[in-house]
């Protein structure tokens, strides 16, 4: 459900951010490590320090918007 507003958004926002998902059930191991308790759960990193997490499915407007903001207070 969440994976084509994922796409789009990654779209949307080109080579000036990335985006990766993680499959929590074959890494649980990262998912510990970045604190991710329920799925679909968004987490923006910069320079390899979190600047603000999302949690649920949200349409790729609204992916765009967080990111976009998150960007723009850090």
């Amino acid at each position: 459900m969440m994976a084509p507003e994922f796409a789009k958004a990654a779209k949307a926002l080109g080579p000036e951010v990335r985006f990766a998902k993680l499959n929590t059930q074959d890494h649980p191991e990262v998912a510990g490590r970045a604190g991710i308790q329920g799925i679909p759960a968004l987490v923006l990193y910069r320079r390899g320090r979190e600047l603000a997490r999302l949690a649920g499915a949200r349409p790729a407007t609204q992916i765009a918007e967080f990111v976009q903001q998150a960007m723009a207070r850090a």
